[in-house]
């Protein structure tokens, strides 16, 4: 892989491909620690949110860092019209009501992003917070690159909000670049956020500074 990271645990950590059977619920945790307060507004309260996350995961759609075969990180990424996180419209529909239903819709409608032919769009990465610093979001990132290579895709695109610099400064070093900052005020008391990035880094190219 080219890549290793070490973890507080007894091993290696390692990255493999697809969420492991059994790890929905774990996955779904880490995603809602990492996205919680971006998608609270449409799926809150989090009771309810991690299981509708685990229920419609698309397991095929991510890549997971494991250390003594726990999950400990992912990364989620849309290709061939599905993403890491599912769920259609009737799901969200069911699991929160008709009427409080529709008003999330529109909230969760307002991150939907579509890529470009040739693009491979990344959801975002999630790391156990006890692991953080340690090169696990390199790691994934790398194995995501992969994956668009395999997919013969020309760049990966993303995007990022104001409130995580942490991530920002992640992707940069990475080799990511960013190619426009579409400013929203006026979510930011509803969101929390009021600035989204979008970033772009061309497939087959390495970070700036190797693990």
């Amino acid at each position: 892989m080219g890549l290793d990271a070490t973890g507080a645990g007894t091993g290696p950590v390692t990255v493999r491909r697809g969420v492991p059977a059994g790890a929905e619920r774990r996955a779904a945790e880490l995603y809602w620690d990492a996205f919680g307060r971006k998608l609270g507004p449409a799926l809150n309260p989090p009771d309810k949110a991690v299981p509708f996350l685990a229920a419609h995961l698309n397991a095929d759609r991510a890549v997971c860092a494991l250390l003594d075969g726990q999950l400990v990180g992912l990364a989620g990424y849309q290709l061939g019209g599905r993403a890491l996180t599912g769920g259609s419209a009737s799901a969200v529909l069911r699991a929160y009501g008709h009427l409080r239903g529709l008003h999330r819709l529109l909230l969760l409608a307002l991150f939907e992003r579509h890529p470009a032919p040739g693009q491979l769009v990344m959801d975002g990465i999630a790391v156990d917070p006890g692991i953080r610093g340690r090169g696990v979001g390199s790691l994934l990132l790398e194995e995501v690159a992969a994956v668009a290579v395999e997919q013969d895709c020309r760049e990966i695109r993303l995007d990022v909000i104001d409130t995580n610099p942490r991530a920002r400064t992640l992707y940069e070093r990475r080799g990511f670049t960013a190619v426009r900052t579409e400013r929203t005020p006026y979510l930011r008391g509803l969101l929390g956020f009021g600035a989204v990035t979008t970033m772009r880094r061309a497939v087959g190219t390495r970070g700036a500074r190797e693990l």
